[in-house]
């Protein structure tokens, strides 16, 4: 019998709670300032078994490299205008989205 680790286990239930989904879905979201967007070079899951962690100084290695920020007002207007789709988990109190490859 195998034995996950704990993060095995983060991994999984975080996965299984990664969706895509409409922008305009999460626009409330952004206007509340909780809407974080990832960059396309960060699995979207890694970030956000980090952020559930509480570690900090992962974070804002990723924040000061511009990969991890909150959604921006011109990302925010070129999705509503795209009508896109991004991928999005919750990690309270926050949306993590990242766009569709």
């Amino acid at each position: 019998m195998t034995t996950l680790s704990q993060q095995e286990i983060d991994r999984i239930n975080l996965n299984l709670e990664t969706s895509k989904i409409a922008w305009e879905e999460l626009q409330r979201f952004f206007a509340s300032g909780k809407a974080i967007f990832v960059s396309d070079t960060l699995d979207l899951i890694d970030v956000a078994i980090q952020i559930s962690r509480d570690n900090k100084d992962q974070t804002v290695k990723w924040m000061e490299a511009g990969l991890v920020t909150p959604v921006t007002d011109a990302q925010a207007l070129a999705w509503h205008e795209a009508d896109a789709q991004v991928w999005a988990v919750v990690v309270r109190p926050y949306v993590l989205v990242q766009s569709v490859k």
